[in-house]
This record gives C-alpha cells, sequence and structure tokens, in this order.
C-alpha cells in the first residue's frame, strides 16, 4: 500500500490543449497507481480552446482535481508555489502539461520516497512532436553520490520526472526566480541541505520535443541565466572555484554553438547521465 501523493501541474496559453489532456489522463487514469490529488495552476487566462479542454479533462479524471487560477500570467516559479501551497499530502509528483507519464512511473518512484528519498527523478524518452518517434533516451546519475557529483556541474534531475516531500522542498525554501533554471537552483539548494536524492535508471516520462527544444537551450538570455546560477552556486558553497570556473567555461561555450553541435552533445553526454 503506498502513501497517498499529490500531482502538481501548471498550465498556460501557450500550452495545446491535446497535449494537456494526454499529460494530464497519462498520469492519473493510465497510471498503475494513481495520485490522490491533482492541483492545476492555471497561469493566466488561457484561451477558449485550452480552457474548453481543462474543463473536460477535470471533470473525466478518475482523481479530485483542484484548481487554481492565476489572474495573470506570472511564470512558472510563481504558477508552482502557489499550487504547493494547496498540495494535500506530503509527497509530490510533477507533470508539465505537454509531456506523457509512462504507466508504472508512480510505481516505479514511490518506494524509493517510501524508503527514506526526498527527492527521486527518473529517465525519460524524448519524442517527436508530430509523428510521435522515439528521438533519444536520458538515463539520469544514478545513487546519492554520483548525483551530488554529477550536479556541480549539470542539473542530475529532468524536471518533469520528479516526485519530492514537500516538506524537504520547503525547507529548501522553495521555488525561487533563478531565469530559467529554477528547478536546478531548488534540486541544487536541497542537496547542499543533507536532501536524501536518487534517480530512477528508467524512463517515466516521454518528453515532447517540438520545433526549436534545443534552440531554446542556447542564446545570450540563457547564457544569462547560466551565470546567474553559476555565481549562485559559489555564493552558498555548492561549487568550489575551480569548478565554478570550469562551468563558466564549458557551459558558457554551450550556450553558443549551433543549435545542431548543441543537440548532438546533450544526447551523446549529458542526456545519458554524465557517462
Amino acid at each position: 500500500m503506498t502513501a497517498p501523493f499529490s500531482l502538481l501541474m501548471s498550465v498556460y496559453a501557450g500550452d495545446d490543449p491535446e497535449h494537456f489532456e494526454r499529460a494530464l489522463s497519462s498520469s492519473t487514469r493510465a497510471q498503475t497507481v494513481p495520485p490522490a490529488q491533482v492541483v492545476l495552476v492555471q497561469d493566466g487566462p488561457l484561451g477558449e480552446a485550452l480552457e474548453a479542454a481543462v474543463l473536460a479533462a477535470v471533470e473525466a479524471s478518475p482523481v479530485p482535481v483542484e484548481t487554481l487560477r492565476l489572474d495573470s500570467n506570472q511564470g512558472l516559479t510563481a504558477a508552482l508555489t502557489a499550487g504547493l501551497e494547496r498540495c494535500e499530502h506530503d509527497i509530490v509528483a510533477r507533470m508539465d502539461a505537454d509531456d506523457i507519464s509512462l504507466p508504472e512511473r508512480f510505481a516505479r518512484q514511490l518506494p524509493l520516497l517510501e524508503d527514506g528519498r526526498d527527492l527521486v527523478g527518473g529517465g525519460m524518452l524524448e519524442f517527436a512532436d508530430e509523428g510521435g518517434r522515439v528521438l533519444a533516451q536520458r538515463t539520469p546519475p544514478i545513487g546519492a553520490e554520483q548525483i551530488r557529483d554529477y550536479a556541480r556541474f549539470h542539473q542530475p534531475f529532468s524536471h518533469p520526472t520528479v516526485v519530492f516531500r514537500k516538506r524537504a522542498v520547503l525547507a529548501a525554501g522553495g521555488y525561487q526566480p533563478m531565469g530559467r533554471m529554477e528547478d536546478y537552483w531548488l534540486f541544487a539548494r536541497m542537496i547542499a541541505g543533507g536532501a536524501e536524492v536518487d534517480n530512477v535508471a528508467e524512463p517515466v516520462v516521454m518528453y515532447r520535443v517540438g520545433t526549436g527544444a534545443y534552440s531554446r537551450r542556447g542564446g545570450r538570455e540563457q547564457w544569462r541565466s547560466e551565470m546567474l546560477l553559476q555565481r549562485a552556486f559559489r555564493r552558498i558553497g555548492f561549487t568550489s572555484r575551480r569548478e565554478y570556473l570550469r562551468n563558466v567555461a564549458v557551459r558558457g561555450v554551450y550556450r553558443f554553438v549551433p543549435e545542431g553541435l548543441r543537440t548532438t552533445l546533450y544526447r551523446r553526454f549529458i542526456a545519458r547521465g554524465g557517462r
């Protein structure tokens, strides 16, 4: 008998109605171990089509859905912070509005939390936005020691896959603004604070790769977020000076290489947990 848990999702006007319906259904109805509660944050006005899809999906959900509407689009950090307050259970699973949870996702992850972990991620399958063809598999670092070492260079968790203890997230200060890297910043603070962490090697989520998925990982804005993050890591002592210089050099260059090369580097190294 697994502990009850909440599913936390955010949806905004840029999300696709069909993708949202599939994301919610795959994380509730299709799960061998479904959540006990869904907290759905509507991050600003959604538009007629998406609003209708949300209403229909909520009505059809076999799991009770609490909908929280924000008057304006405030971004993911604010949406998840507001939604986390409404989660009734200490164990909370994250899900994005355009991905697909595999049926055994929570059955694989929850035993690790019940065994004492505070944060558990998992592998992902990247699939094409059109046609559904699997493009690559992301295998994360496994085990607390490898995750802690890897985290000083790169994000050790895929945010759409994580399940965590609400009290551990709040103890670390919750989601905080950090450019486009608020998830990495949160998980680093959790690790630095002594949270017990792990990953499931097997894929638990199918991650939709649409047009521009890898172009968004580059550019000047992403580089600015990178520099903010690396300085924050040094400020809390998460990285050494040597690690800071390495990260600025390697990760900074990565933000400006051509998109094709960035995709290849990500899939061959970073997406394999650094192996």
